[in-house]
């Protein structure tokens, strides 16, 4: 697979480094959550909620059946939040607050197909209270005045059906009087649709009159079972309840909130957290890594490891003498301690220097008083026999140039998530240039759950890469050899000779040879053999 391939082959996003990102920035969420934590307790304690009123009215609908839905409970809740409603309850308040302010103050909520539940803050218990009152009674009489209303509309218009079915019954007994006084001339049949038709106008009449009374007497059972069952009431307050409940919703807000900004500054910072993004953008395999250093407790622990680690660097740089360079990104402690314990090692079997180019740490304090001698860059020229050690950084701001006097090989000690891709490449585009091969990587803090393969495998990329083929000094190329005379193979036991008619070798092709190691020859004939 080539590099572009490769690269088509990556995801936009990878799913594990976001994991590990987040997971890696988990002071700066879990320091939102905290925060959330306390402003939700602060909220509590320092804005308490006001004190809120609840009441329950039982409304009685005319129309109600069982398989209603809920619809005219709904229909009560939206007229109760209404300015029309709002006003009354501010006309009995005597208030001069606008309705539209009012009606946040207080909301409505349908426990069943007939009670509805009052729910209104105050600033006060008594303003709470009186509120709440006021409010039911608006809602109760705006209902009751709404039904009755409904009812005097309903009588208005069976008296109207009442009177105009009285004008028309008027000239029916009219023409009825008229028809009876012709005596033996009257004609039955006009006589007896004429009744017919009074007798229907009459009872039209008689039930639009008796259904006039009803609906004139109104809704009474409306009127008596709407009313207020539970009365206006202060909800108990528990401090402790709210401060909890704050407390928790500012903790999952904060929490969310540091989530998401850990997913973002991962995704636009760009910086390789997994050793296989380290080892690829470096072009360097990983051959140890360290935890980050505690700061209080298990330092003899740490110091133990950072040792084990130093071995296997000294074991790396297999070169008897010479110098190789550690350099630092991110980890300056550890690269100074890396680099005094490596020199710590090597000097057992020979005399070692440590070159001090690292900014902002003491080499000197740090190896004490023994045989590893701590020099500036470019103090003392380097003895035949004498192994040094340069530290030195590749921070931004590095003086390119002078990376080559601290080593011919180097060791790069990364702190994984501190550079972003940008900064790895020029890392290692530079060291390619002044011609330093890297032996390996050191990471250190790395993800505990980061199970990533490190090494790189493919062609010149491998771990070690360069060093078989890093040649100190530039020296003459090789004198060109003559090949030797190829000597034709000659056939020990010779076959008897057949007829001049030769079969074709299977070897005629010329491509079926052209990615053979070596050239095919053809036989050799028993004529042949002995002159050869």
């Amino acid at each position: 697979m080539t590099s572009a391939e490769k690269a088509k082959s990556e995801p936009l996003i990878d799913l594990q480094r976001l994991v590990v990102s987040i997971r890696r920035r988990r002071r700066m969420w879990l320091a939102t959550a905290l925060l959330g934590l306390i402003a939700g307790g602060l909220v509590a304690m320092l804005l308490p909620s006001p004190p809120t009123a609840v009441a329950q009215i039982l409304v009685i609908h005319p129309d109600d059946s069982p398989t209603d839905s809920g619809t005219l409970m709904r229909t009560d809740v939206a007229v109760l939040q209404t300015t029309k409603t709002a006003g009354e309850a501010l006309k009995k308040l005597n208030s001069t607050q606008a309705p539209e302010e009012f009606l946040k103050d207080y909301e409505g909520l349908g426990l069943t197909n007939n009670v509805l539940q009052l729910t209104v803050k105050g600033k006060t218990k008594d303003e709470a209270l009186a509120r709440a009152q006021a409010i039911s009674d608006a809602f109760i009489g705006e209902y009751i005045g709404r039904n009755q209303a409904a009812a005097a509309a309903q009588q208005k218009a069976l008296l109207d059906q009442r009177n105009q079915a009285q004008n028309e019954l008027t000239p029916i007994e009219a023409s009825i009087v008229t028809e009876e006084a012709k005596g033996r001339n009257a004609n039955p049949a006009q006589l007896e649709r004429l009744y017919s038709r009074r007798a229907e106008l009459t009872s039209k009449i008689s039930d639009y009159d008796g259904r006039a009374q009803e609906a004139g007497i109104g809704t009474p059972k409306v009127a008596a079972g709407t009313q207020i069952v539970d009365a206006p009431r202060i909800l108990p307050h528990s401090l402790l309840k709210t401060l909890a409940t704050n407390a928790g919703i500012g903790f999952a807000l904060g929490l969310l909130a540091g989530l998401g900004l850990a997913a973002v500054t991962s995704v636009v910072k760009d910086r390789p957290v997994l050793r296989r993004e380290i080892s690829q953008h470096l072009g360097a395999s990983v051959i140890a890594q360290l935890p980050k250093p505690p700061r209080f407790l298990r330092r003899s622990r740490a110091a133990t490891r950072r040792q084990r680690v130093a071995a296997t660097l000294v074991r790396a740089a297999r070169q008897e003498r010479g110098s190789v360079s550690l350099l630092d990104l991110g980890a300056r402690q550890i690269t100074a301690a890396l680099a005094v314990d490596m020199a710590r090692e090597l000097a057992e079997k020979g005399p070692v220097s440590l070159v001090d180019d690292l900014p902002k740490t003491d080499l000197r304090e740090l190896a004490g008083q023994g045989p590893v001698q701590v020099l500036d860059r470019g103090d003392v020229p380097m003895a035949a026999n004498e192994r040094r050690i340069g530290v030195g950084s590749v921070e931004p701001g590095t003086a390119w140039t002078d990376l080559e006097f601290l080593g011919r090989e180097t060791i790069l000690v990364v702190r994984a998530g501190h550079a972003n891709t940008e900064w790895l490449h020029t890392v290692a585009r530079q060291l390619a240039d002044r011609r330093i091969p890297i032996i390996g990587v050191v990471v250190v803090d790395p993800d505990p759950r980061d199970h990533t393969d490190g090494t790189l495998w493919d062609g010149l990329h491998t771990a070690l890469r360069g060093r078989a083929g890093a040649v100190p000094e530039r020296t003459a190329p090789p004198e060109r050899r003559e090949p030797r005379p190829v000597v034709k193979p000659v056939e020990m036991f010779p076959r008897e000779k057949k007829s001049a008619r030769r079969h074709p070798t299977p070897y005629k092709r010329a491509d079926d040879n052209a990615d053979a190691p070596t050239k095919r020859f053809a036989p050799v004939s028993p004529d042949n053999a002995e002159a050869l």
